[in-house]
């Protein structure tokens, strides 16, 4: 009998699926809608894998009905909890086998090809995972509320409060904070009155706190990235201190990942992408290159775990 691996790679927005032979070659890619486990109970993923295991199937030519020698590996956004994860590989699959990770787990598992090694997710948001000697570790990827130092989300934001301090005149500008409030207007009051929500539903009451606002998402501050890029390379001083700033945050799991063991660590997302001089020119050798996105990380996992 054949044998299929399928991997996907589910995020907040959209979704990636991979369909290989026994041999990890992939046969199909298809993609579908937004995957993170905590919305709505999971269902829009259950709802965008389902619909993109038939699209993968059709794309590879091969009957659906081999879904029954396929087996399955979900990396998902919002899979931190082992309680989303275990739930979300309970509902009424096809597959003859399905496991469901945390996204960075496949992220990892891609940088390394399977074997040991660490990651860091630097994009919107941001989150560290290693595995040495087959124990797992990992930090972070705990939200733009209460985590996420390293990501563009946080960055973003405190390029914005940076220039909002330095209009105020309690800090020094620079050119990069000049053209951000320029994007306002020239105007403090336009920032402020941005950073509000307009049409976002509140946020679930908290105690003490029943008119709790969301504010600006994650992405939109993360948005402010590619300019902070822009000047950090013309040798803007604010840009540069907050680079340092964002290096600083990863200096901390650089040594986390040291005390445990790791010896080569992998930085995906475009940010993360981004620092790679920076980071190869800050800590040597310790920092490689990826060898595999985290779709194709997604089926290797399928197959160390059924094979």
């Amino acid at each position: 009998m054949t044998r299929y691996y399928l991997g996907v790679d589910g995020g907040g927005t959209n979704c990636r699926i991979r369909l290989t032979d026994e041999n990890l070659v992939t046969l199909a890619d298809a993609s579908g809608g937004r995957s993170n486990l905590q919305i709505d109970n999971g269902e829009p993923a259950f709802r965008s894998i389902s619909e993109g295991t038939k699209e993968v199937f059709a794309k590879a030519g091969i009957d659906f009905a081999e879904t029954a020698s396929t087996y399955a590996c979900f990396g998902m956004a919002g899979g931190r909890l082992p309680s989303a994860r275990e739930e979300f590989a309970a509902r009424l699959w096809p597959f003859a086998g399905v496991r469901v990770y945390d996204d960075i787990d496949i992220a990892r598992a891609g940088a390394h090809g399977g074997e040991d090694g660490a990651v860091i997710i630097v994009g919107t948001g941001s989150a560290a995972m290693a595995v040495v000697n087959g124990q797992r570790h990992q930090a972070g990827g705990w939200g733009f509320h209460i985590g996420d130092q390293m990501s563009g989300a946080i960055l973003g934001r405190e390029l914005i409060r940076r220039t909002v301090e330095a209009t105020d005149g309690l800090v020094s500008g620079s050119p990069l904070t000049e053209a951000v409030l320029a994007k306002f207007g020239g105007s403090v009051d336009a920032i402020m009155d941005w950073s509000f929500p307009k049409d976002d539903k509140p946020a679930a009451p908290a105690s003490g706190a029943p008119n709790t606002l969301l504010g600006r998402a994650p992405a939109e501050f993360g948005a402010f990235i590619p300019m902070l890029m822009d000047y950090f390379d013309k040798g803007d001083p604010v840009a540069r201190e907050l680079i340092d700033l964002q290096l600083s945050y990863i200096d901390n799991y650089v040594r986390w990942f040291k005390a445990r063991g790791v010896d080569k660590l992998a930085a995906v997302g475009g940010f993360g992408t981004r620092l790679y001089p920076l980071m190869t020119a800050r800590y040597g050798d310790f920092i490689v290159t990826p060898k595999h996105e985290p779709l194709h990380g997604a089926v290797i996992l399928a197959k160390q775990n059924f094979a």
